[in-house]
């Protein structure tokens, strides 16, 4: 059986530090990637698309009364298919 090649410690640091840098190298890359790119718009079920649009008339008459809020809460059951949450809060992020 061939004997391991032996490695000094100096040379153990220094892949150790080229496989770090290289790391951080790929983990700055993908993250820039990831977050430059455009962001790509959900689609809104027509049920979601109604409840925004109710919301934003109350959102309108209330500013024109005076007041900066509304309440709003979702018409179906959490955790079913057409939970309209994640569409509010996309939507209404700016707004906050």
């Amino acid at each position: 059986m061939p004997e391991p090649i032996r490695m000094s410690r100096r040379a153990w640091v220094a892949a150790w530090a080229v496989l770090c840098a290289a790391g951080l190298g790929v983990t700055a890359g993908l993250n820039a990637s990831s977050s430059s790119g455009p962001q790509t718009e959900m689609r809104v079920s027509a049920e979601c698309a109604e409840l925004i649009a109710d919301l934003e008339k109350q959102l309108a008459k209330t500013h024109q009364e005076g007041n900066d809020a509304v309440l709003g809460f979702s018409r179906v059951q959490v955790g079913a298919e057409n939970d309209c949450r994640d569409e509010l809060r996309e939507h209404f992020r700016g707004d906050q």
